[in-house]
């Protein structure tokens, strides 16, 4: 992911002058209505993506890339998580211009490896991601090695030096992060095996492992497509002395017909007896538990969400809509009920090269005590690569 491909060379010479540009350009508004104090938001910004990728030269080959982030006709009220408006709600797009990506990367039969600053993505992103959806994506400073058998078995190691977050480059993060994922293709689904073992690189001594299986695929029964997901997850914590353990699960089961898939799932973030909820922040978390964001930080309590969602296509678009129950993995007197939402998106895509979109998520409180208001989130964008 992240990478754009060219042709075999020759000579460096050729390598450079026989690479290829893209061009992905993003442009969306985006609106922020909650149920507290602070004012509503709203952003209208445009993301640009240049992206260049030389030849292979006998296995070697390199790839750079800018990222821009720019408010649009100066519809810039909200709270940027820079400083900037904070008595409006919070849209995670600064404005920002920096290098996206930049590495070179080595490949031979099965084996690649890949220096510098990349998109790593594992699985379904559930623990490691790029965030893609907001405009300035998640991509990290480090080593990736990967090597792949017969198209069935594929096992990848990294180490990570920095964490280059979402929110431009002063909120980023110096790590010492060992990631090991394996996966093994099977008739049935895709088998996978890994081991996260995250640590900022601070003065302050902290350490989070995280050790998990999954296993997710797809059978087609005469003209339905029946899809599963299962997938279990252990992790300790050390933060200067103080230790806690979690788990997590999640279970999802689906079918796909000709025009429309249904699918419902349960997901488990949990606790460690109500001091501690199970936390994943390389994730791309806006793809789970609800659209608004409210659990970007898993709350100590934990978090249990059951959901279900229909989708298909019509008229060219592909549309979806979701619910979600949350409820606390460790309930107390307080807090048991962490809210429900609903989402719902149509995108089309046109002309090859432009694809336009409508998103909505309403996401409504639960109990008092967990700290959550009411929240209405809205975007519309327009898409552009080539």
């Amino acid at each position: 992911m992240g990478q754009v491909h060219a042709a075999e060379a020759t000579t460096i010479a050729e390598a450079v002058t026989e690479g290829k540009v893209k061009v992905d350009l993003n442009l969306r508004y985006e609106m922020v209505e909650q149920d507290n104090a602070l004012k509503d938001a709203d952003a209208f910004t445009l993301r640009t993506r240049l992206t260049y990728a030389t030849a292979d030269y006998y296995g070697f080959s390199s790839l750079v890339e800018f990222e821009d982030s720019r408010v649009v006709a100066g519809v810039d009220d909200y709270n940027n998580t820079l400083g900037k408006n904070p008595d409006y709600s919070v849209i995670a797009d600064p404005e920002t211009t920096e290098l996206d990506q930049f590495f070179l990367k080595y490949n031979y039969e099965g084996f690649t490896a890949k220096g510098g600053r990349q998109v790593i993505t594992f699985d379904n992103q559930r623990f490691v991601g790029h965030v893609g959806w907001r405009q300035d994506r998640q991509t990290f400073d480090g080593l990736m090695l990967e090597y792949k058998f017969n198209d069935v078995f594929k096992i990848d190691y990294g180490y990570i030096t920095q964490r280059n977050r979402i929110f431009a480059e002063e909120k980023d993060i110096d790590s010492k992060d060992n990631l090991i994922n394996a996966q093994l293709k099977t008739g049935f689904g895709t088998l996978s095996a890994y081991g996260y073992l995250l640590e900022e690189d601070t003065n302050i001594e902290n350490g989070l492992d995280t050790y998990g299986v999954r296993f997710a695929g797809k059978t087609d029964i005469g003209d339905i497509k029946v899809l599963y997901s299962a997938e279990y997850a252990t992790q300790d914590s050390d933060t200067a002395g103080q230790s806690y353990s979690a788990d997590y699960m999640s279970v999802e089961g689906g079918i796909g017909l000709s025009v429309v898939t249904f699918k419902i799932g349960y997901e488990l973030l949990g606790s460690d007896g109500g001091d501690y909820g199970f936390s994943t922040p390389l994730a791309t978390l806006h793809g789970f538990n609800g659209w608004t964001d409210q659990f970007l930080t898993t709350p100590k309590q934990g978090l249990a969400d059951l959901y279900a969602s229909i989708g298909g296509n019509v008229i060219g678009g592909k549309w979806a809509v979701a619910y979600h129950e949350f409820d606390a993995d460790e309930s107390s007197a307080v807090v048991d009920d962490l809210g429900s939402e609903i989402n719902a998106v149509f995108s089309v895509p046109f002309y090859d090269h432009y694809t336009v979109g409508v998103k909505y998520a309403a996401y409504s409180a639960g109990d008092v005590a967990a700290g959550k208001v009411d929240t209405d989130k809205g975007w519309v964008w327009f898409n552009a690569k080539f």
